[in-house]
This record gives structure tokens, sequence and C-alpha cells, in this order.
């Protein structure tokens, strides 16, 4: 599997610049869409794009759903645009930061909107559309349904939820769908809407020539509506439904004691040690969601196919775990028989053995190469592009786990690091680093070139998107609209035109 050489941009919606606190999936979006088609990339990546939580510092790795839409992300002046909302609604908006996400703000601002438009929608007399999105989003319901009871339970986790709905009794769930009728087709309306626009913007991406890269975990959280609603698929404990292991990776690069993740793992067996089918086709549905949104998907934590980290609940960090062999070969085999094409790039970072590179160059995904990774060695280190052995892989700069590229240089890296950096790269005073380490990911034999926008810019590390073991504060850097200057967008295009990616 390989890509058509270009270059694209690292950048979560949430980034975006606009006038509602919160990057969009509507006019935000096809503002940016424009900047990169007019600097002559092809590609543009983000984060996972599902609902957050409150709990988890709204990040997009801890979802309540591996299927909905993060309604945040919905555009409201689309819902004006589509008769949900009135035209003068959004005059009295508050005033927001342009640089970064105030979700305390935000997330009240939103679900008032959202409740309007609700509101508005149930008067309407043709929805025809929205009633065959209800029926064709077979994981729909069990979605609308837990997060209307979560409502009802005063956002509760579910595995705290009264027994006979945490464990899915049939009478139960009909009660309650009754009782929460109009709080699920809330739910329902909300995705509709997502999704509505999502499709808009993939259309208009695919006009402008601009690829779209999501971003799939390979874990989902335990209080979402995948497990609730797919205990069997899950080890949890069969007497109060919490994991009996989590996962995380040992320590490495990003973390002295590891990071312990804490989702629940997957049972790919039963217990006869047969396959478990219902988990295989899950992830069925899981890819073909994934493939009806995004053109291409990064998996997230890829090498966890091949083998996992496996840590018992009661262990605080992630020191004390071990090694499983995860499905495998196998697994891809079943996918691919159903699911023709799936353009993959495999998250091969971190602790990586030969089992995991095989597993990668026999399904034929390409791998990553991180640049801030390539000079903490000697010449020999695989990050350095002078030992790409194929073509078949994308290079970052840095990626959303990183420092951006000033802040690693400035602070981050050793001054032994530093000097090979600036050495390999024949940094000068009056070049930037960050450009030095961009041409350098564009002249490679890579396929694909991938720079977070931060390094586009020159942003140092008050402006980094995450960090690794920590749970406050991330997730929150927005792009102003007065950053994407038309001399940056000429400068960039002249890179891109220049090394043969446009």
């Amino acid at each position: 599997m390989s890509f058509v050489r270009g270059s694209g941009i690292l950048q979560h919606i949430t980034s975006l610049s606009g006038d509602y606190g919160i990057g969009g999936i509507g006019n935000d979006a096809a503002r940016f869409i424009n900047f990169l088609a007019d600097s002559g990339q092809r590609y543009w990546q983000f984060l996972p794009l599902g609902p957050g939580s409150d709990i988890f510092d709204n990040s997009p790795y801890m979802s309540l759903s591996a299927f909905a839409g993060n309604p945040l992300l919905i555009d409201p002046d689309l819902l004006i645009e589509e008769g949900f909302l009135g035209s003068g609604r959004m005059q009295a908006s508050p005033a927001f930061s342009d640089y970064f996400v105030e979700f305390d703000k935000v997330i009240p601002f939103k679900n008032k909107i959202f409740a309007e438009a609700f509101e508005n929608f149930k008067i309407t007399k043709n929805r025809v559309a929205f009633e065959e999105f209800c029926h064709t989003q077979m994981w729909l319901a069990d979605y609308s349904l837990f997060m209307a009871l979560r409502d009802e339970f005063h956002l509760k986790a579910w595995y705290d939820w009264p027994l006979d709905l945490a464990s899915r009794r049939i009478q139960a769930l009909t009660v309650w769908r009754n009782q929460l009728a109009e709080r699920i087709m809330y739910y329902d309306f909300v995705q509709f809407c997502f999704f509505t626009q999502w499709q808009r913007l993939r259309g208009y991406a695919r006009g402008k020539g601009v690829s779209l890269i999501g971003d799939l975990p390979i874990y989902v959280g335990l209080d979402s509506a995948d497990v609730w609603a797919h205990q069997d698929c899950f080890r949890l404990d069969p007497n109060d439904f919490r994991p009996t292991h989590v996962s995380g990776v040992p320590p490495d690069y990003f973390s002295d004691t590891g990071q312990r993740w804490g989702n629940p793992l997957y049972r790919w067996k039963n217990e006869d040690g047969t396959v478990n089918e219902m988990l295989y086709e899950w992830w069925r549905k899981r890819f073909q969601a994934t493939f009806n949104t995004v053109d291409i998907c990064r998996i997230d934590h890829f090498r966890g196919f091949e083998s996992y980290w496996e840590i018992e609940t009661d262990q605080e960090t992630a020191i004390n775990g071990r090694w499983v062999k995860g499905p495998g070969k196998d697994f891809f085999r079943a996918m691919f028989e159903d699911i023709s094409e799936m353009p993959i790039i495999a998250e091969d970072l971190g602790i990586i053995t030969s089992d995991v590179e095989k597993l990668r160059d026999e399904l034929g995904f390409p791998g990553m190469k991180v640049l801030q990774f390539a000079f903490d060695s000697d010449a020999g280190n695989n990050y350095l592009p002078h030992n790409y052995k194929t073509s078949n892989c994308v290079v970052y700069t840095g990626t959303h786990d990183n420092d951006t590229s000033l802040g690693w240089y400035l602070e981050g890296a050793s001054q032994q690091n530093r000097k090979r950096a600036a050495h390999y790269v024949n940094n000068h005073p009056g070049s930037r680093i960050n450009w030095d380490l961009m041409k350098l990911a564009f002249s490679s034999i890579a396929d694909v070139a991938i720079i977070p926008m931060q390094d586009v810019l020159g942003f140092g590390s008050d402006c980094r998107m995450n960090k690794p073991g920590t749970v406050n504060g991330n997730w929150r850097w927005r792009c102003a609209a007065r950053f994407l200057s038309d001399q940056l967008k000429e400068r960039l295009r002249e890179e891109t035109v220049f090394y043969g990616r446009a």
C-alpha cells in the first residue's frame, strides 16, 4: 500500500480558527482546506472525531463513542443555513479566545444552541433524511440511549447505574427507551447534524484535492457506549463490570513510569480459545464507519495488534505490566474479506520489535518516522532520512504527543542532540530550526510528509497540543486566523513544489 507523494498539515479540528470558541467542521474547516489547497498540500491529518468528556479533559483519545461525532465541532452557521436556528441567533454569542479552547465556556454555549435547534427541528414535517440516517447508523440507538441515561443519572459511569441497566436487561432497556424517548431523539438529531455537515466537508475536501487522514485509537474508553453495549467484547469482571486488566505502555521516551491509559482490554478469544466473532464484527463495523468518514486512517498504537501491554487494574503505574500476544495478521485478513480498501498508516512508535515490523510490512501499511527521535543516537538511527529503506512511510517533524519542534530544540533536546540536529540540517545563524526540519521531511523519500501546524508557524512549547502522562491543560491550542498569512501560504507552497510534493 502506498500513497501519492505529497505533504500535509497535522491540525485537529478543535484548533481551527472561528467565531465560536472551537474549530468547526463547517466554514472553519472549509477555510483551512482552502489554505491547504492554495499552499500545495495534499493531506490534512487530525485527531479522533469522537465526543469527549470533561472527566478526561476532553481528550479525543478517551471518547464516549467509537462511532459518534463530537457535537462541539458542529458549525452553528450551518444550522442557521439548514433552518434549525434563526438568522440572528449567533449575534449574542459570548467572546471566546482566539488562542485556546475554553471548554468551560464552549460546552454550555454549544449545548444551548443544540437545544434550540432541536426544538425547531421537532416542528418540521420533512424528516426523511433524518429518519434514513437513524435507520442506517446501526450504532446510533445504543449511543443515544447511553447518552440519555448518562444525563438521567447525573453523568455517572454506566457501571454505576442500576444493575438492570448496567447489565442491559431487555425489559429495563425497553422501559427506559420509552421513558427517555425525547432525549434519545435529541442525541439522534445532534449526530444527524454532525454527519450531515461532515459529508458536506468531505465532498469539499475532495473537490480541492485534499485527502483527509483520520485517527483511530486502538482502545475505547471504559465509560463509553461501546463497552456498555458490547460487554462480551471486553475483559470485564462480571460482578462489577470493571476491567480485570487495563491498557498502557511500558516506560519509554515519553514517560519513565510508562503510561497507564486505563482502557479495558479486548477479549480477543472466547474461553475455549476460538476467535471472539462478536468482537471481530464490532471491528468490521468500526472500520467501515471510519472509511465512510475519512480517506486514510492512522491506527494509534498499531503494535497492540501484534502484542499489547497488560496491566492489572490495581496497579497505579504501567511499570509492572506484561506483553500479551494480540490477534495479528489473522485479524486483518478477516477485515480485508469485507473491506477491500483500507488505506492505513501504522503508528509504530515506542517499543517496536521485529515482530511488529514484520506484521506492518506483511500488511503493506506505511509506518511513521518522527524527526525529533532521529538525533538521540548515532548515524544508524532509523528515523534519520538517509536510513529510510522504503518510500512507503510517513515522515513527521513531530506529532501531537511531541513538543513543538522549536520547543523541543530549545528546551527538550539535550545539548548533544541539539548539536547533532543542527549539523544534520545544516542549521546556521538566521535559519529557523522548524523550517530546517520541515525541509528535511519534504526532501526525504517518504511518500508522505506531515507537519504539525505549530511547526509551520514556528511556535514554542506553550503551543504544544498534548503532554503524555498529564491530565490537565491539554487539547486546547488554537490557530488564530491571522497566523495563516499569504506570506506563509506562499512559502509553504514554494517548499512543497521544490521537493515534488505539490
